[in-house]
């Protein structure tokens, strides 16, 4: 029998996450590894256990997710918006909860392109009067 699971991906900057929610004992794997071997800073596992700790659900999932693109905390981002999509697929009853904690928003900031004839995106060269 084929356990039911819930899929959903997740960005932030230029990382994308996709995640995989099944009932199982709270065990994290990113990329083929452990949670705490991939992200080696606490803060960034706090945010990824966020949406599970918000809704009271800690331990009650197993969780594959395949994250690419950008850094660690995009990533971690990515993530935690991946798993806050899943857990709603599976109870649209966390709407308020995790919308109140803005976990479902995609946060829209991005880097700034580089401007032609410059320096970076708003850096200039240093401008001489003589």
């Amino acid at each position: 029998m084929a356990e039911i699971q819930y899929c959903a991906t997740g960005r932030r900057k230029e990382a994308v996450a996709q995640v995989r929610l099944v009932a199982g004992t709270g065990k994290v794997i990113v990329n083929g590894q452990e949670l705490s071997q991939y992200f080696g800073r606490e803060t960034l596992r706090m945010l990824i256990k966020e949406p599970f700790r918000l809704t009271e659900t800690v331990d009650r999932f197993d969780l594959q997710v395949r994250a690419k693109g950008g850094g660690h905390s995009g990533q971690a981002g990515a993530i935690r918006h991946g798993i806050s999509r899943a857990l709603l697929k599976m109870d649209e009853n966390l709407r308020p909860i995790l919308r109140k904690a803005g976990m479902l928003t995609r946060d829209p900031r991005m880097k700034e392109r580089k401007k032609y004839g410059q320096r970076g995106a708003r850096a200039r060269f240093q401008f001489s009067k003589r």
